[in-house]
């Protein structure tokens, strides 16, 4: 299994550390979004901005690139990006319409109208902006507070659900989220611990209980990390959301691209897509999932998990 809770191994949907770096798989998401100039899509994960700024470039004046964020600090990020793109004013360029939104697309998806958008990618890794941070709690790499909420407004921080929620449930959410075999015993090393407060103290209890499995390609402690952030930020609940959303706000000829990070997400969008086209509602561009090329992964290691996947409205 990919992971992507390792700030070694992370890909990244916003791109790189500076803001202009290009994004995973970018070339391969545009070319299968196939965006229509004058269009209407929808960037279910602004991120950074990366790929939002390619979509915008080619949907032009008539066109409305609908984005949304849960993260208020990567979309002001993304906002100038998109505001400077080009080195020119939108006001003044062949630019459209841009709507970013702060919230979960799983919330706000279902306000589109019926077959009115284009098309809808999703790039679902975290981003740098949150991995670099060590206050936003995501990296098991630096110190910081255990918080790893997407959106620092709301909702329970992993520090609470670690300190909270009893052994049994805790063990499965590390089972269920992070498809960690050793879940039950890492749950009982941090209900001993208790309380933890910091990405650190977290960090040594987890890798004291996980410390027999030998030869590991990842750190011990990546798979707790991965599935505290899933369950703190309900990804793969708002993902479900946003496929069971997508074909009814999809236009005939609408493309949907979701990119992924981990085999808990890539099963989800593979069922739904062969799901959907058994009921007619799609046609599978991808048979397998798009990776990244050798040269995209020796440029940015992150991208290596990377699964992207393609399909069509009918």
């Amino acid at each position: 299994m990919e992971t992507d809770s390792d700030s070694v191994n992370t890909p990244e949907r916003g791109g790189h550390g500076a803001v202009g770096h290009v994004p995973v798989l970018l070339k391969e998401a545009i070319d299968f979004l196939a965006v229509k100039r004058g269009g209407t899509y929808l960037d279910a994960t602004v991120g950074l901005g990366g790929h939002s700024c390619e979509i915008a470039r080619r949907l032009g004046a008539p066109g409305h690139l609908i984005g949304f964020d849960k993260d208020p600090a990567a979309l002001n990020i993304a906002r100038v990006k998109l505001e400077s793109s080009a080195g020119v004013s939108p006001a003044n360029a062949d630019w459209p319409t841009i709507t970013l939104l702060h919230g979960s697309f799983a919330e706000l998806a279902n306000d589109q109208r019926p077959a009115t958008i284009d098309g809808i990618l999703a790039d679902l890794g975290v981003s740098s902006l949150q991995l670099a941070d060590p206050a936003r709690g995501f990296s098991f790499q630096a110190e910081g507070p255990l918080d790893m909420r997407m959106n620092p407004m709301s909702g329970e921080t992993a520090e609470q659900v670690v300190n909270h929620i009893d052994e049994r449930k805790l063990a499965d959410v590390i089972y269920e989220f992070g498809e960690e075999r050793r879940s039950r015993r890492i749950a009982r090393a941090i209900v001993r611990s208790r309380p933890i407060r910091t990405t650190q103290q977290l960090v040594a209890v987890v890798s004291a209980a996980a410390r027999s499995m030998k030869h590991e390609r990842i750190h011990p402690a990546t798979r707790t990390f991965q599935a505290l952030r899933i369950f703190v930020n309900r990804e793969l609940d708002d993902l479900k959301a946003l496929l069971e959303t997508a074909p009814r706000v999809l236009k005939p000829g609408g493309r949907l691209v979701v990119i992924s990070f981990h085999s808990l997400e890539d099963r989800i969008v593979k069922d739904a897509f062969r799901d959907g086209a058994k009921q007619g509602w799609y046609r599978l561009l991808t048979k397998k999932p798009v990776t990244a090329s050798a040269e995209e992964i020796d440029r940015n290691p992150r991208s290596r998990s990377a699964k992207m996947r393609a399909a069509e409205r009918l």
